[in-house]
């Protein structure tokens, strides 16, 4: 599958690298990518043009810019990574209402969305090896077409990949993620740590 990453920083490494080395064709969109120096870097718009499925992987603030730079979405895929934290990281600034990944819908005018890989660290992402059981990584958009796709990425980078319902359901998906972000810092447990959805054996 072709893979536009917008964004390299953390969580955009940690899922191009996972999902490269399962296969995928991964290209990272940057604002200005060095010439020839790297083949895997592209503009924002190449990237995004040449792209089945983009994975947005920027910072909240930057979100509404970035998808604006990337052109036309007609009939792509757009994963969404983005947790609308703010500056200081107390809490969210949409939530319960609306989401995040709502927004970006309707940014991303013609395009797929879902919102996954936000519940966790890029740590996390890099490799869940070590944990059992396996991480979960939950979830969410409209497009049931286009959903097993998404779910099938999740399961490649080595989470129990969840379908956790329509779109609307990152407005539970972006406050996990605050637990996670609060857990970890706040009261000091690290990133060495995943949610898993453990199922009662019959």
């Amino acid at each position: 599958m072709r893979i536009a990453i917008i964004g390299k920083g953390n969580v955009g490494t940690a899922l191009g690298e996972g999902l490269a080395g399962r296969g995928h064709t991964v290209t990272y969109g940057v604002r200005q990518p060095a010439p020839q120096a790297d083949r895997t870097l592209a503009t924002v718009r190449d990237a995004a043009a040449g792209a089945e499925v983009v994975i947005l992987a920027v910072p909240w603030a930057a979100a509404r810019q970035t998808i604006a730079e990337c052109g036309d979405f007609a009939g792509k895929t757009v994963i969404d990574c983005t947790n609308p934290l703010k500056p200081d990281l107390s809490g969210l600034e949409v939530g319960f209402d609306t989401s995040a990944a709502e927004q970006v819908a309707g940014w991303a005018r013609g395009a797929s969305v879902f919102k996954a890989f936000n519940t966790t660290g890029a740590g996390n992402m890099a490799s869940n090896a070590g944990y059992d059981p396996k991480p979960v990584m939950f979830i969410c958009g409209d497009d049931a077409q286009r959903k097993p796709a998404v779910l099938g990425l999740a399961a490649d980078l080595g989470f129990d990949a969840v379908d956790a319902g329509d779109l609307t359901a990152a407005r539970l998906l972006e406050p996990l993620a605050m637990l996670w972000i609060s857990l970890a810092y706040r009261q000091q447990l690290g990133r060495d740590f995943a949610f898993a959805l453990v199922r009662r054996r019959s």
